[in-house]
């Protein structure tokens, strides 16, 4: 999901920084990863606060939550979720992706669901460049499944909620 967006901002001529953490996080921990796209230069891809954070586990809501500026936004998962964000100051989202997914018949289309539900409330790309950076990642044998991940990139954009 941080690739595409990531590939999506270049596309738009935008100043973008893309860092992943997925060492042996990815295995049971807090995988993340942090993308900065900016319509100015980005002087420092590492980041103290964030203008948005997307928690889909409860471990990653514990340590990621109070980093959120204030007035920022939150959106979690609530299916890794046992006790919600608790926040006053910024905005908070559930999207119900896995649920959506399930109900897809495709659990592979969850990070899709999730960045729509994203690009509704931070349309910092658009839809059609995050189809082509789609397409660039993935490999072409696979771009069979692209009608499907619009679908679920739309489905994102209509269960968002504020919370």
């Amino acid at each position: 999901m941080g690739k595409i967006l990531a590939y999506s901002g270049l596309m738009e001529g935008k100043e973008v920084s893309w860092m992943p953490s997925y060492g042996p996080e990815q295995r049971g921990g807090t995988a993340n990863v942090t993308v900065i796209v900016s319509d100015t230069m980005v002087s420092s891809p590492i980041l103290n606060s964030f203008d948005t954070a997307i928690i889909l586990n409860q471990q990653s809501l514990d340590k990621f939550e109070k980093q959120v500026k204030p007035g920022g936004n939150l959106i979690y998962d609530s299916y890794g979720i046992q006790k919600p964000p608790t926040r006053t100051d910024i905005n908070i989202y559930r999207i119900d992706a896995m649920d959506a997914a399930m109900a897809m018949d495709n659990t592979k289309a969850f990070n899709m669901i999730i960045l729509g539900g994203f690009l509704k409330i931070r349309p910092i790309v658009t839809l059609s460049n995050v189809l082509l950076g789609l397409k660039k990642s993935l490999p072409e044998r696979h771009h069979k499944l692209l009608p499907m991940n619009e679908k679920a990139i739309t489905k994102g954009m209509e269960i968002i909620v504020k919370q």
